[in-house]
Parts: C-alpha cells; sequence; structure tokens
C-alpha cells in the first residue's frame, strides 16, 4: 500500500512538473514566434513592376514609405510604355500595381511583379486592366 502512495505522489509530481515545463516551453515558442514576426516586420525588400501594351491613362502603385494596413500609393499619368518602376517595401506590404485604360479597345496591356528576378504575380488583358491590376503576397512572408 506505502508503495502505492509513493508512486501516485511520484506520478503526480511527474505530471505537475512536466505541465510546468509545457507552460514554459509554451511560453518560450511564443517569444520566438513574436520576435521572428516583428523582425518580418521590420524587414525591407525591393520589387519591380513592369506594365506593357499600348492606350493606357495610368499607373497606381504601392509606392513603399506606407505599411500593410495603409499603403503609400502613387499614380503615374500618361506613362510612356513600357513602364518599369523598382520600389522598397517593408514586411507584409503587398506589392501592387494597376495599370488603367479608359479606352475599352486600348488593346493588350499587362503589369507584372518582379522580385529578386522571380516574377511573382502577372496579368493581361484586353482594354480596362485596372479590374484585374497585379497584386502580390509579399515574398517576405509568402
Amino acid at each position: 500500500m506505502r508503495r502505492c502512495i509513493v508512486s501516485a505522489f511520484v506520478a503526480g509530481g511527474l505530471a505537475l512538473g512536466l505541465g510546468a515545463c509545457s507552460e514554459e516551453t509554451a511560453r518560450q515558442v511564443e517569444d520566438e514566434v513574436v520576435e521572428e514576426v516583428d523582425k518580418q516586420v521590420d524587414k525591407e525588400y525591393e520589387v519591380t513592376y513592369e506594365v506593357t501594351g499600348e492606350g493606357v491613362d495610368s499607373i497606381t502603385f504601392n509606392a513603399g514609405g506606407g505599411d500593410a494596413a495603409n499603403p503609400k500609393l502613387e499614380t503615374v499619368n500618361n506613362p510612356t510604355l513600357p513602364w518599369r518602376k523598382t520600389v522598397k517595401l517593408r514586411g507584409i506590404e503587398a506589392p501592387t500595381v494597376v495599370p488603367m485604360a479608359v479606352d475599352v479597345d486600348a488593346g493588350n496591356i499587362s503589369c507584372k511583379i518582379v522580385y529578386k528576378g522571380r516574377t511573382l504575380v502577372e496579368k493581361s488583358g484586353e482594354g480596362v486592366v485596372s479590374a484585374a491590376g497585379c497584386v502580390a503576397v509579399s515574398p517576405i512572408v509568402g
């Protein structure tokens, strides 16, 4: 009987000890995740936007300097095509470029977002492309 009681105390102590260890481990993992997210949010990266075609009236793009919830958008009116722009973004900011053509018969218009020589997204369409545009997930998280 005494042996059973001692075994129960040992088992209970191990369970409590493992429970405490698990809580501590969970806290450590959570701290590491938070630290990594903070690093990623502050990490800068460059993308190049490309627009080709004809009849584009304006190009709106994420110019950097904002944040994921409130990106700093810039617009170029009457751009010369082909058009290229390299911008520096931060963290989870979504690279975005939206060519717009007022004339429905503008012809084929394409947009592309390139990161370190790799195309993140590419779209094309006839006439008004603003609905399509090119939006990519940040390569920092993707």
